[in-house]
């Protein structure tokens, strides 16, 4: 059967490295479209990454526990009835490897000669299994002698030459620090990159409240609504009604998605953030997009995301309300186009008929990327925001 690569996807715009933890499947296992193959490592959690076609896991090239590899690098084989697609790189993000053909022999003039001189003028013989684990290695075949037949280069030469050389530096072994790092250059890249533009309004919420407390009394303590999950839902309605904000901006162009994945903006208990994202949030009824959210959060903090979870959110969510923070300018993870914050309820003065009256408020923003959408577009989606929170029992 023909096989292909299982490459390192990229599971998020941040992310270059990662680091098997542990392979779910062992060599001659099948693994189903969407079935999750082993759990990778990232500078902010651990993730499971799914297979993205059907096929059986013939060779496994990453051990757990090897160093840090580039994104792309090829990390097992899979054999099936048609090419294998790798797994999906995140929006934005430059294309892995294209996979290539592993067959189980190869003759010696199957490649061309590798760049780097040898001593003789002669071409690298080299087996396509030594070879790609040389790439995952970032070894220079230049510099290893081949013990096998006709001095071609083997597998276990390569591992041999990998074990000599002086070990590289290796990333900071605190994942807090690796975090940070990571957060850094993508908010670095988002505000070297995007045209950022802001608008926002204040909100009264006496109407979702009053709703929300109403619906809660009529539940058990386990499944109630926090106020949290109605922003989610009416951010994600929103979104159906300026569909512009809600997608990526790649190849110089932006591009919309139909199906809106809200990220949430979820701080760690060690320090730092991630910001995984919720299918579908606008097709979810309030009481499932509400136990995805708890899900969510005490997966992201328990360190187990999914890999679509952290290569599909479309749009992101941040609510600082919690920390006492009435206002929330943020800054566009990249690729997205914008990304919408809350602040705490307040209860101020509002003209309500013409009558100064108490009244719970929020500020929500809109940070947004000019190169997609203007002010006005901006405006309309914070005035439906508005609207949305105002009839909460259509949410």
């Amino acid at each position: 059967m023909p096989a292909a690569d299982f490459l390192l996807p990229k599971l998020g715009a941040d992310m270059t490295e990662g680091r098997v933890v542990e392979w779910l499947k062992k060599p001659g296992d099948p693994i189903a479209r969407g079935e999750v193959v082993l759990v990778i490592e990232t500078d902010k959690a651990n993730v499971e990454v799914e297979s993205w076609a059907a096929g059986t896991l013939e060779r496994i090239l990453v051990e757990p526990g090897d160093d840090w590899l580039p994104v792309g690098t090829p990390l097992a084989v899979i054999a099936g009835e048609g090419a294998i697609a790798p797994p999906p790189t995140a929006p934005g993000a430059a294309a892995a490897p294209a996979p290539k053909p592993a067959p189980v022999v190869a003759t010696p003039a199957a490649r061309p000669a590798a760049p780097a001189p040898r001593p003789a003028p002669e071409r690298v013989h080299v087996s396509p299994i030594a070879r790609k684990r040389a790439e995952a290695l970032q070894l220079d075949l230049a510099h290893v002698a081949g013990t096998g037949p006709d001095g071609r280069i083997t597998l276990e030469d390569v591992e041999r030459a990998a074990a000599a050389r002086p070990a590289a530096p290796t990333k900071p072994a605190d994942r807090q620090a690796r975090m940070r790092e990571a957060i850094a250059a993508a908010m670095a890249r988002s505000k070297r990159e995007i045209p950022h533009y802001y608008v926002g309004t204040t909100i009264d919420l006496s109407k979702a409240l009053a709703w929300l407390a109403a619906a809660n009394a009529q539940r058990s303590v386990t499944e109630r609504l926090l106020y949290g999950v109605l922003l989610i839902k009416a951010t994600a309605l929103a979104l159906r009604e300026v569909p512009e904000l809600n997608g990526f901006f790649v190849n110089g162009r932006a591009e919309r998605r139909s199906n809106i994945h809200v990220g949430v903006a979820i701080s760690l208990r060690g320090g730092g953030l991630v910001a995984p994202a919720l299918l579908d949030a606008d097709r979810q009824p309030l009481d499932a997009l509400m136990r995805a959210l708890q899900d969510l959060v005490q997966r992201a903090r328990a360190g187990s995301l999914r890999g679509a979870e952290m290569t599909e959110p479309t749009v992101t969510v941040t609510n600082l309300g919690e920390r006492g923070v009435e206002t929330v300018y943020g800054v566009i993870y990249p690729p997205q186009l914008a990304l919408v914050g809350f602040g705490a309820v307040v209860e101020r003065p509002w003209v309500v008929d013409g009558q100064v009256l108490a009244r719970p408020l929020v500020n929500a923003t809109l940070s947004a990327d000019h190169r997609a959408t203007d002010g006005h577009r901006g405006a309309i989606f914070l005035d439906v925001l508005a609207r949305l929170l105002q009839e909460p029992e259509k949410l």
